[in-house]
């Protein structure tokens, strides 16, 4: 395992692999691992002769300066759970200071993500998919891999970096990988670090409504299943809803109604405290 801070010496080692006909795949965190990055890691080493993971708290995609300041910062935690896989020796650890990353001025770049970015996070995130743009476009600038790994927590952000890909006809395979839980079913998150053991078990409470909402996707309404839902976490005193969608897999768009031979996802968004926890789930 090597760790770099500087991104010239990360192209360079990039550069000595790409000669050895090496492939490259690549893992972009911001830190706080959990077992679904691991998992995501050893996705891309199953795949990829080396493998690059991103260590980066992005300033631009907070629009919540509270959020940002109170993001896990876990360094030298994530680098011993790196160490402990198997193929660790095929691993990468780029962890730039912003200055690195953005030079004197950090700013967003703006993007067309052909209105993917204006649903779900979109409307409650100003600016937020900016700032993944931004971040994302430049770190595959400088790690150039073959493959990105991306989990389907952030499925909306999963969507928008296919669409990156695509806009900017980058040779890279996005590949996402299933939603990794904690046994109780809630999503694992770095957030999930600021939960106590018995706040992480209440708020699984997000993912037995999405199970039950799968459950009814077949005989129910949409308006149904979202009026329902909205009752269910107004009963719930600790859990504060953000949103709830049934949304098309692809477009993202809310649906009233479903179609045949479409996919659709079901998104939460919701407040434990001050602790934002989001959540989604395939509906066929």
């Amino acid at each position: 395992m090597q760790i770099f801070k500087e991104k010239q010496a990360l192209k360079n080692q990039i550069t000595a692999f790409k000669k050895e006909g090496l492939s490259i795949g690549f893992v972009p965190t911001m830190g706080a691992l959990h077992e679904g990055h691991l998992s995501l890691i050893e996705e891309a080493l199953s795949s990829c002769d080396t493998v690059v993971v991103s260590i980066f708290v992005n300033p631009t995609q907070f629009d919540n300066p509270n959020d940002l300041e109170k993001y896990p910062r876990t360094f030298e935690d994530d680098v011993m759970r790196i160490s402990q896989l198997e193929n660790d020796r095929d691993i990468i650890i780029f962890s730039p200071p912003a200055s690195e990353i953005y030079g004197n001025e950090v700013v967003s770049e703006k993007f067309s993500f052909d209105g993917l970015e204006y649903q779900m996070e979109g409307k409650f995130r100003d600016g937020h998919f900016n700032g993944v743009g931004t971040i994302v476009k430049k770190l595959f600038e400088m790690v150039e891999p073959d493959k990105a790994f991306f989990g389907e927590k952030d499925y909306q952000q999963l969507q928008i970096i296919k669409k990156l890909v695509e806009k900017l006809d980058l040779p890279i395979e996005i590949v996402g990988c299933p939603i990794h839980r904690e046994t109780s079913g809630l999503a694992r998150s770095s957030r999930n670090e600021r939960l106590s053991a018995e706040d992480r078990q209440t708020a699984s409470f997000i993912f037995r409504v999405l199970q039950k909402t799968k459950e009814d996707f077949g005989t129910k309404s949409a308006n149904e299943i979202a009026s329902w839902v909205e009752e269910e976490f107004k009963n719930h005193p600790a859990i504060e809803l953000e949103y709830f969608e049934i949304a098309n897999a692809d477009t993202l768009e809310s649906i009233q109604q479903r179609e045949n031979g479409q996919k659709y996802r079901a998104f939460i968004a919701a407040y434990f405290g001050d602790v934002r926890l989001i959540d989604n789930i395939a509906l066929n």
